[in-house]
């Protein structure tokens, strides 16, 4: 069984990452969305773990997408998850050149991690290339439109939050 690992903060999860979710299950008998409750000193997530994966879930079975979808938070280092979880890829969006840069790095330091897991690059669509849960976040806290960028129900959590 090929099981795809999709990981990131997803905070919040936007257009963008689920087209790489769609277009990443046809790669795959089983996908495995992964939220990360430890993204590190740069990031500090808006939302909770728990909001993050309620709300990923929402989106993502509204999709209806043929295979086992299951949307999770992880603590781990990203290989110890994958092997956890039997992965056999990981699966990471790229958007542009300073994506590349830092995934090709972090995909060198995960194969001498694990070399059975292979790393798949999803390039992102002409049309979300410019879309980061960094500058959804920053429009929205600003009173901006996040429509084209966001699903509804993230749209309105966001509004939520920046009026709370």
């Amino acid at each position: 069984m090929k099981i795809a690992l999709y990981p990131g903060t997803f905070d919040p999860i936007t257009v963008g990452h689920l087209d790489i979710i769609k277009r990443g299950a046809k790669l795959a008998d089983k996908m495995i969305v992964a939220i990360s409750g430890n993204p590190g000193p740069a990031k500090k997530p808006l939302f909770t773990l728990e909001e993050r994966v309620t709300m990923a879930r929402a989106e993502i079975d509204k999709l209806n997408i043929p295979i086992e979808i299951e949307v999770t938070g992880f603590d781990d280092l990203l290989m110890h998850y994958a092997e956890k979880r039997d992965a056999t890829m990981i699966l990471r969006g790229l958007r542009a050149l300073s994506d590349f840069d830092y995934e090709f790095q972090m995909t060198g330091m995960n194969h001498h991690l694990n070399p059975n897991i292979e790393t798949v690059f999803l390039m992102s669509q002409d049309q979300y290339q410019f879309i980061s849960s960094r500058f959804v976040k920053e429009i929205a806290r600003l009173g901006g439109d996040v429509s084209k960028f966001v699903p509804e129900d993230i749209k309105n959590a966001l509004h939520q939050k920046f009026t709370e």
